[in-house]
């Protein structure tokens, strides 16, 4: 399944100045308007944080499309049939620019609890009805409190059916390229026995290159691919996982956001074998 939003077609190439500023302005309006519109609703619902979650789900989809086509950019979506929303899931997904916040938003099922750094607090309006919403904030600066929000989070998804989005390499890629990945998703994973939905994003650092405020008008594309099992994982085979997940991106993503050491598999290569231990949802059953 594919679909598109925004221009048909699209030229590779930078946005001038001027608009560049009118239509970061138009998008921070398009947030301002959104958070306004859903706040109500969220302050009825103050005394239930998996409500919460849910609102700010159908909000980030109205925000992050918005903000989306403010862009200017084309947004090609594939795969969206393994993201089922009646099925709680651990959405994963690479990370390279601000715009990816957006995106994030726009793609999250209702009833997923995103998983975030603290500073997105200081993103205005979306930021603060973030933390509203009642998604969770990370302490990247205090390791054990990370942890313990993550084991927080255990209980809560559980407890509501609740899925999960996070960025496993932990922060933004300077550069486009894939980072290594941080443990915390894949603990998570593990505990939760949700499986786990890689999300690829590609183009997303051409788009909105980070630590920028210039646009290009490009190609990005949102590829869901198919569920991974994690009912069989273990403590002591969780390094593998990880590093059998990290392939998968590594094959996926197009040669300008491989690791370097990876960046010589060629071209825009689409998965061709699936590691041993990344089973699709199901395999373990002979499904």
């Amino acid at each position: 399944m594919e679909r598109t939003v925004g221009p048909s077609e699209v030229v590779d190439g930078p946005v001038g100045f001027a608009e560049t500023w009118l239509r970061l302005s138009a998008g921070m309006l398009w947030v301002g308007f959104g958070s306004s519109l859903f706040l109500i609703a969220l302050l009825f619902c103050l005394p239930s944080r998996a409500t919460r979650i849910k609102i700010g789900n159908v909000y980030g989809s109205f925000v992050g499309r918005g903000c989306a086509w403010l862009t200017g950019s084309r947004f090609v979506i594939r795969g969206e049939e393994h993201a089922v929303a009646a099925r709680p899931t651990l959405y994963v997904c690479n990370h390279s620019s601000i715009l990816d916040v957006f995106l994030g938003v726009w793609m999250s099922r209702i009833g997923t609890c995103g998983v975030a750094k603290r500073e997105i607090v200081y993103y205005p309006f979306l930021g603060q009805f973030y933390w509203l919403s009642g998604h969770l904030l990370i302490d990247r600066k205090n390791n054990s409190r990370g942890v313990a929000a993550l084991e927080g989070l255990v209980d809560f998804v559980k407890r509501h059916g609740l899925s999960v989005y996070i960025w496993p390499e932990g922060t933004r890629s300077r550069d486009g390229r894939l980072l290594p990945f941080k443990r915390g998703p894949f603990h998570l994973a593990l505990a939760t026995r949700l499986p786990m939905v890689p999300i690829v994003l590609r183009g997303s650092h051409r788009a909105w290159p980070n630590r920028t405020l210039r646009l290009f008008r490009t190609t990005v594309e949102i590829e869901f691919l198919p569920p991974i099992d994690t009912s069989a994982w273990s403590r002591e085979t969780l390094d593998r996982h990880i590093a059998d997940i990290h392939d998968i991106y590594a094959r996926a993503l197009p040669d300008d956001q491989r690791p370097r050491e990876t960046a010589t598999l060629g071209g825009a290569a689409k998965l061709e074998t699936e590691a041993p231990e990344a089973r699709p949802v199901g395999a373990a059953h002979g499904q």
